[in-house]
């Protein structure tokens, strides 16, 4: 055949290709295609429930100022409720109506739980010594905790149109104390993503800075709570789920020690991994309202309904304990290079607890290159064969499209590329091995051995130093929408302590200054890769922004956590920065 003839069929045939490959797209996609807009239809009709029920409301107190109610600390709010000072319909108004106007600026909602008004009449029967710690408060809810009646859709096309058939055992024990679930808010497809944005619901804006993401995947929450559309919130963390929304928005959030709350009626998108688990936390506006929050949930209903988490209820003899501490701190933890407010944030507070009466320690970490490398491993052990199958007919959000293909490569390639890699991007180039995953049941159980004697390491240098809790940098400030898939190796500051399973809090200290973006100009990062540039441009342009801490304490110890919490939030409050 002439070479004119070839040039003449070559665009033909790679247009028959191409248009093959879009009709193998299109087909693969035609289930979220054909869920998606329903989905996007019921969010729609339940807030226009969510309206109605406001305007119900309002008709009933046509004089209701909501400004005094929403401006309420949780623990005075409950009070209130409680002694009938204010009526739960004046207050589920006041949050229905607040909780509308946040989601109209930064879209935050999922649906709404329109059973929350029957539940308030069922409230209104009960007899003063029968309401519950969280008598009345209204609370929402991470997309992901199931509500009878209700999808749990962790931003996925496949768990559209499964409603869960009964409320998980949080739900059931903060209804057991009083509390009205009315909202469920947004996350990031899958939740492996600490932006929050997925095809359903689409992107989440961090109402401090509309550029901004709120974090993720606990992100519809902390958006939420930053907009003073919701007053106690519900989230989990596996790697950092609701500290980083926290930090990023500005608000106070607790990663609890794993399985002291109950995980059981919780929608996952990966089931089955036992070296890092997910665990429940609450995030809210102050750590009083965390330990309101912490003493309702760890009720005799918690081990009742769930009988695998420890009978052990909240310990205020911990909590209320005025000894001084011993604090281990670090500024960096030598994997990524902190932003300079992160810096500042560890060094004035650490200034005004050692002012305080507290004795400071400096402390490193133990091979924290091998530390996150074991924790990627743990997430990706079956080269991330669950994480793909979920995506499967659905259409990939670009928050998580990277780490999508990353583990579609075939094995030979994903090992040819960490060789390549190695010098250029030796942080890529790890993930990758990782991402190959463990392959054989006695490679998954030296892993197991692996993270437990880690966690044994790390202990034992704690206590070594016999410290009572530890002071780190959270990750902050804000990210730039899309760029959280562009710097993922930044959440080495949250992913070790679940590695570690330490419980974990997130105290907002500070906010980014002139001289902090002055500083971030000379950003060089510790590897000089691509991780470290998108770092820097992630977090330009934060003027104003809020900086936060990580209080951590050792398993189990949750309520000194909230301790430690309470004082740097009281020593940085009455601290008053110079303009």
């Amino acid at each position: 055949m002439p070479a004119t003839a070839w040039l003449l069929y070559l665009p033909v045939g790679l247009l028959l290709l191409a248009l093959m490959r879009a009709t193998l797209l299109f087909r693969e996609h035609a289930p979220a295609r054909n869920k998606i807009p329903r989905a996007q239809k019921r969010r729609e009709l339940a807030l226009q429930q969510m309206a109605a029920l406001a305007q119900r409301l309002r008709q009933q107190e046509p004089s209701l100022d909501p400004k005094p109610i929403l401006e309420l600390p949780l623990v005075k709010l409950a009070q209130k409720l409680r002694t009938e000072e204010l009526s739960l319909e004046s207050v589920l108004c006041s949050y229905l109506e607040e909780a509308l106007k946040a989601h109209g600026e930064v879209n935050c909602l999922t649906d709404f739980l329109g059973e929350c008004e029957e539940q308030l009449q069922s409230l209104k029967k009960l007899k003063k010594s029968e309401r519950g710690l969280l008598y009345g408060v209204p609370v929402s809810l991470k997309d992901l905790f199931d509500c009878q009646g209700h999808d749990s859709t962790c931003g996925l096309a496949q768990f559209l149109e499964k409603p869960a058939a009964k409320d998980g055992v949080i739900v059931k024990v903060l209804k057991a104390q009083g509390a009205i679930p009315f909202v469920k808010t947004n996350v990031p497809q899958t939740l492996l993503s600490f932006d929050c944005s997925n095809p359903i619901y689409g992107q989440t804006l961090n109402p401090l800075n509309l550029k901004k993401t709120p974090g993720g995947s606990t992100g519809g929450e902390g958006a939420l709570l930053a907009k003073g559309g919701s007053i106690l919130g519900m989230g989990t963390d596996i790697g950092g789920s609701v500290r980083i929304p926290a930090s990023f928005c500005g608000v106070y959030g607790l990663r609890t020690t794993g399985n002291r709350l109950s995980y059981s009626g919780i929608a996952s998108t990966v089931k089955g991994k036992k070296s890092v688990t997910a665990v429940v936390g609450p995030m809210a506006r102050d750590v009083d309202s965390l330990v309101l929050c912490m003493q309702a949930l760890l009720s005799e209903d918690m081990h009742r309904l769930d009988p695998t988490v420890p009978p052990m209820p909240f310990r205020e003899e911990i909590y209320t304990n005025n000894r001084p501490l011993r604090i281990g701190y670090y500024e960096s933890d030598g994997f990524t290079q902190p932003s300079p407010s992160m810096v500042r944030a560890v060094r004035l507070t650490s200034r005004l607890l050692q002012d305080a009466g507290h004795q400071v320690i400096p402390f490193s970490i133990p091979r924290i290159e091998y530390a996150i490398n074991l924790y990627t491993s743990s997430g990706f052990a079956d080269a991330g064969a669950t994480f793909l199958e979920k995506l499967k007919g659905d259409i990939v959000d670009p928050s998580i499209k990277g780490l999508a293909s990353m583990l579609r490569l075939p094995d030979p390639l994903k090992c040819f590329l960490a060789w390549i890699l190695k010098h250029i991007e030796p942080r890529m180039s790890k993930q990758l091995e990782m991402f190959r995953g463990v392959r054989t049941p006695k490679k998954l159980w030296e892993q197991h051995t692996a993270v437990e004697e880690y966690q044994q390491e790390f202990i034992a240098k704690w206590r070594s130093l016999d410290l009572d809790v530890m002071l780190v940098p959270a990750l902050d400030p804000a990210f730039y929408i899309g760029y959280p898939a562009k710097a993922g190796v930044s959440t080495s500051y949250t992913t070790l302590f679940n590695l570690l399973n330490f419980p974990v809090g997130v105290v907002p200290v500070t906010t980014v200054t002139v001289q902090d973006e002055e500083e971030l100009t000379f950003y060089k990062g510790y590897y000089g890769d691509s991780y470290d540039k998108n770092f820097s441009e992630a977090v330009r342009g934060s003027l104003g922004l809020s900086v936060a801490v990580q209080c951590i304490a050792l398993p189990w110890e949750d309520e000194l956590c909230l301790r430690f919490m309470k004082e740097v939030e009281t020593l940085t409050k009455n601290h008053r920065e110079p303009k």
